[in-house]
């Protein structure tokens, strides 16, 4: 009997460690950013972190953006506010906010990703800002880590920094992260707004294979930035357009084949987190120009997410309750018969 005892329990270690080590391999990234698909981030603007009952969101939207046939929603957080201490203890209301956009994301069949969005903070001081975001990520990784799979973290958006620095602060993070998320899927971005160019500057850890890797494109900037008054140098530009010309699809291609051929090379999958064109620009060229984005990142079987529901870039009016149906069909065109 202890004989048999012994290798049941030997059976069963075995077949735990092979589900767990399923999750660390190239197959499963690959499959969670081919589930992420087509997605829009949220509620990055919205009054809701300071006052649910001033919320611009509610739960009927998450619906909405899953009947429109998105299947991820980027969840924009910025806890540096709601640091309560010396310690930086993040107040309660920040994740009772967190928790009820990711509940309300698994409960509509979105696959939710908690984006960690203080690059401007941290930008204007990379090493000061770090205890911060290492004590922060510790604390909402052990908050999350009962949450499904099919919750993903993102380690920090658009990291502003050089890229030594870089590797060195998202390497504490993740560490940091693993011990309480050992099998959760994370996202891992480039310097500089997440630029495709400097994909070649990004360290990951070799034998941690469950890890997707983010890009923003917004190029080019003169065109999708004009008008943005938070733009230095596009902010005075205007009635720049975007006709689908051999030159400018091509341009498109030559970033887009950068990254792809850096993905095939060390075997990790692309996610495209932001992509959009501001509201200045006239709206076919936006259509088309997101349509294009959004097709090629489809194309090379990267996942996706469209910068953003409300505020600015949008695919959705909050005020009038109703779907910006221009950029809505060019991120999501209707299938023909």
């Amino acid at each position: 009997m202890k004989t048999l005892s012994l290798i049941i329990t030997l059976l069963f270690a075995c077949q735990f460690t092979i589900q767990a080590q399923g999750y660390n391999t190239n197959e499963y990234a690959f499959s969670q950013n081919k589930k992420l698909g087509r997605g829009v981030n949220i509620i990055g603007y919205d009054p809701i972190w300071n006052d649910f009952s001033k919320a611009r969101m509610r739960e009927r939207h998450f619906t909405l953006i899953k009947e429109a046939g998105f299947s991820n929603v980027r969840i924009k957080i910025s806890p540096f506010k709601f640091s309560m201490d010396d310690e930086f203890t993040i107040e309660p209301k920040f994740f009772s906010t967190l928790d009820w956009a990711i509940k309300q994301a698994l409960k509509n069949g979105l696959m939710p990703i908690v984006d960690f969005h203080e690059h401007g903070a941290m930008q204007k001081d990379p090493i000061g800002t770090k205890p911060m975001f290492l004590a922060m990520w510790k604390q909402i990784a052990e908050h999350c880590k009962d949450y499904p799979n099919d919750v993903l973290f993102e380690i920090a958006n658009e990291p502003n920094m050089k890229p030594e620095m870089w590797n060195q602060i998202h390497r504490e993070a993740y560490k940091i992260i693993r011990e309480s998320n050992p099998d959760r899927t994370l996202i891992i971005g480039t310097i500089n707004g997440n630029q495709i160019k400097f994909l070649k500057d990004l360290e990951l850890p070799e034998n941690d294979r469950n890890i997707i890797v983010a890009i923003h494109y917004y190029s080019p900037i003169q065109f999708t930035h004009q008008g943005a008054p938070w733009s230095t140098k596009n902010k005075d530009l205007s009635g720049i357009t975007w006709t689908n010309t051999g030159q400018e699809e091509a341009d498109v291609n030559a970033d887009f084949d950068i990254a792809q051929n850096w993905s095939k090379a060390h075997n990790r999958p692309l996610t495209l987190g932001e992509f959009g064109a501001y509201e200045k620009a006239d709206m076919t060229s936006r259509v088309r120009w997101t349509n294009y984005i959004a097709r090629q990142a489809e194309a090379r079987g990267w996942s996706w997410s469209y910068w953003q529901f409300d505020s600015d870039f949008i695919v959705y009016d909050i005020d009038k309750d109703e779907w910006n149906t221009p950029i809505k069909n060019a991120l999501l065109p209707i299938e023909k018969n």
